[in-house]
């Protein structure tokens, strides 16, 4: 490899087309059907897939207790996004020779071999229906063994939804419970009651269950719910069933229509402003390390720009030596070229220290380097003289100190520890009001920026960063660099 070769980048706008469009879904989607249907012309089946419009459709398992309210949820969802309803009855109503064989072990009251069952699922989710519409399997599977079995087969969902209640309140449900001859409907007495007196009039109970008969279902289906939890881990949403049925159904139907992706893209593009002392250099450490991903500090890019013996290096070090402001068009130079590098478009990055103003903003909007989320940590002048005034650094650990809050652990440590000049009350005020008189504009130019309060403790502030982002970002590693406000 040539050692003097330019880093590689891919223009900004490739990621910002990719993300709009949903590219970055459409290949996880397309690869995952190649995976799960190893048909043996890939590329006539991507084109067909694409030409049905079929290359994503709902893949959801309902699940949860008897009477926690899986048939009704279930012909809610199917009605509503017009999926495929499955459940162990009407797998038993198809005619096929498997569907003959089945109903033989259930005349006799004997278990259906897994074998078999799990071939009259994999039957009926390979019609024509379910694989442009998509299912709703509801009740399915009920066992850990069952689970797997159906893992095996081929058949993964895209949601997996299980509804929880009190015993306590399953029982009562359970007694309560009344059947539409008609149509099959279910209602209850005390919390689905249908408008129509016709159908009210028509309503009989539920095949009479003894008490001690719920109480075995139940703790048969406690018995397994854990390990399916554990199975399906990776795309589980649990909902309390006990509430309103119309809350539980706007719950899963909002999860249903998710897509288990960040809300942040797949290359996160974080901003972090805030004024001196506010943390902007830990928050950026912390969220680099947990989502591995680029750490941008704009003052710590141009010191190591400066070292560098290219010609942008001898440009820029004079300022930095005279203690004096780069000029933008430097500043943004070296940004975009920093940003435009292919650890930062595949992995994303999180920056702070710029831009400052509302100028250099725009001048990074126009670059095409938008931010996904941006924050503001905001703190009173008060805290930030008392964060930044009082602490200092060990010239030779690097190590740094406050006087309040991590004071040096020796005296041989503290006679050594030095302040920053720019960290005198003088200083600082005057970098306070020009942050102030600026954070106005930049408000104005992300008015979806998320306003986090960074007087609390450093894991606190983070934790409410990482709320915003919902913790899915790319796995991958990152260059990490170190930066401080």
């Amino acid at each position: 490899m040539d050692a003097t070769a330019k880093p590689l980048r891919i223009p900004p706008q490739m990621a910002i087309y990719a993300e709009k469009h949903e590219i970055f879904d459409l290949v996880q989607i397309l690869l995952k059907n190649l995976m799960v249907d190893k048909p043996d012309d890939p590329i006539q089946h991507l084109i067909g897939l694409l030409k049905r419009g079929s290359v994503q459709v709902p893949r959801v398992m309902l699940l949860g207790p008897p009477a926690s309210g899986k048939i009704t949820i279930a012909r809610k969802l199917c009605e509503h996004i017009q999926a495929i309803h499955i459940n162990t009855s009407n797998l038993l109503m198809e005619d096929t020779d498997q569907t003959m064989q089945a109903l033989q072990y259930k005349d006799k009251q004997q278990e259906i071999p897994s074998d078999l069952w799990i071939k009259l699922i994999q039957q009926r989710l390979s019609k024509i229906d379910c694989v442009r519409r998509g299912w709703i399997m509801e009740g399915i599977p009920r066992t850990h063994q069952e689970a797997l079995s159906i893992q095996k087969a081929g058949i993964f969902p895209d949601h997996v939804v299980m509804l929880k209640a009190p015993d306590s309140v399953l029982m009562e449900r359970r007694h309560g419970k009344r059947i539409d001859p008609v149509t099959g409907d279910v209602y209850h007495v005390t919390f689905i009651w249908p408008e129509d007196e016709e159908v009210a009039g028509r309503l009989v109970p539920e095949q009479t269950i003894l008490t001690e008969q719920c109480g075995s279902q139940l703790r048969q289906y406690h018995s397994e719910a854990h390990s399916l939890a554990r199975i399906y881990h990776n795309c589980l949403k649990t909902i309390d069933a006990d509430q309103p049925h119309t809350d539980v159904f706007d719950q899963v139907l909002m999860y249903v229509l998710s897509r288990h992706r960040s809300v942040a893209p797949h290359t996160p593009r974080i901003l972090l402003f805030g004024p001196p002392g506010s943390g902007k250099s830990l928050q950026a450490k912390l969220i680099s390390q947990k989502y591995n991903i680029v750490n941008l500090c704009c003052g710590e890019l141009l010191k190591a720009v400066s070292a560098d013996e290219t010609n942008m290096g001898e440009l820029i070090k004079p300022y930095l030596e005279a203690g004096q402001r780069v000029p933008d068009s430097m500043v943004l130079q070296v940004m975009t070229e920093r940003l435009s590098r292919l650890d930062c478009t595949l992995r994303g990055w999180v920056l702070h220290g710029f831009p400052k103003d509302l100028e250099q903003a725009e001048k990074l909007q126009e670059s095409n380097f938008i931010p996904s989320r941006v924050f503001f940590l905001e703190m009173t002048e008060d805290v930030a003289l008392e964060r930044v005034s009082l602490r200092s650094i060990d010239p030779v650990s690097g190590e740094r100190y406050h006087t309040m809050y991590k004071p040096a652990p020796t005296p041989k440590v503290q006679a050594r520890l030095q302040a920053n000049p720019l960290d005198s009350k003088a200083q600082l005020l005057q970098r306070l009001r020009e942050y102030w008189a600026n954070v106005p504009a930049l408000q104005s130019l992300y008015p979806e920026a998320i306003h986090i309060n960074a007087d609390q403790d450093p894991q606190t502030v983070f934790e409410s960063l990482e709320s915003r982002l919902v913790g899915r970002l790319p796995n991958i590693p990152a260059v990490r660099g170190q930066g401080e406000d």
